[in-house]
C-alpha cells in the first residue's frame, strides 16, 4: 500500500470500501458467511466437518473453490500489471456483479451469491506485482498486520505516519461494510446493481488514467 502513488492509493480505498459493501450483501443474505473473507470461511468449514454438518461444509467449500476461479480469471484477465490490466479487471468484476443483480432479481439466490464470490476473488488482481497480490482489497487480516508492525515502528522512532495508509484501507473497508448493511436492509441483493455500477466507474477511471 506504501508503494503505490496517491492516486492509486485513493483507487485502493475505494476498491476496499466496494469489497466490504459486497461482502456486507453476502453476509447478510448467507446468514454469518463471507463473499470475500475466506480465513473465515475456512474456519467454518472446518468446524462443519468435525461437527457432521455435511451440508453446510459442501457450501462452504463451494465458495471456496469459486473465490479461487474468480482469482484465476481476474489474474487471466488482467493480462499483466499495467493501469489497463485495471480497467479490464474492474469490468470483468462489473460485469460479474450485474450478473449476480440479475440472478438475485429473478429468484436465482445460489447463482447470485456464486457470482458475487468470483467478483471478490477477482478483485483482488486489480493491484498485481510480480504475478501476485499487490495490495488485499478484499481482506484485511494482512493490512491489520503492517498497520501493528509500522505503529511498532513509530514506537521504535521509525516513520511516525507509516501506519496511516494501513489504518485508512481498513477502514474504507468497514465503511463500505456498513453501507452494504444499511442498503441491504432496504434493497436486500438489489443493492448488488449500485455495486456493478460502482465498479464500471472505477473501471472507466482506470482506463482514464493510461491516457491522461
Amino acid at each position: 500500500m506504501r508503494s503505490l502513488a496517491p492516486s492509486d492509493r485513493w483507487m485502493a480505498l475505494l476498491l476496499a470500501g466496494l469489497a466490504g459493501y459486497v461482502d456486507s450483501l453476502g453476509f447478510l443474505q448467507l446468514g454469518g458467511v463471507f463473499v470475500s473473507f475466506m480465513s473465515g470461511n475456512s474456519t467454518r468449514l472446518a468446524a462443519n466437518l468435525a461437527e457432521g454438518h455435511w451440508l453446510a461444509a459442501a457450501n462452504l467449500a463451494a465458495i471456496l473453490a469459486l473465490f479461487v476461479l474468480g482469482s484465476f480469471l481476474g489474474a487471466l484477465v488482467a493480462g499483466g500489471e499495467d493501469v489497463r490490466s485495471r480497467s479490464r479487471v474492474l469490468m470483468f468484476e462489473a460485469l460479474l456483479l450485474a450478473l449476480a443483480a440479475s440472478a438475485a432479481g429473478v429468484g436465482l439466490t445460489p447463482a447470485a451469491v456464486g457470482l458475487m464470490v468470483m467478483a471478490m476473488g477477482a478483485e483482488n488482481s486489480v493491484f498485481l506485482r510480480n504475478g501476485e497480490v499487490g495490495v488485499s482489497l478484499t481482506y484485511m487480516t494482512g493490512t491489520l498486520v503492517k498497520l501493528g508492525q509500522a505503529l511498532a515502528g513509530a514506537a521504535k522512532g521509525a516513520d511516525r505516519s507509516a501506519y496511516r495508509p494501513y489504518l485508512i484501507l481498513w477502514a474504507g473497508l468497514t465503511l463500505g461494510a456498513v453501507l452494504g448493511a444499511l442498503t441491504f436492509g432496504r434493497l436486500g441483493l438489489s443493492a448488488l446493481w449500485p455495486a456493478a455500477a460502482f465498479a464500471l466507474i472505477m473501471a472507466g477511471i482506470a482506463r482514464a488514467s493510461r491516457t491522461a
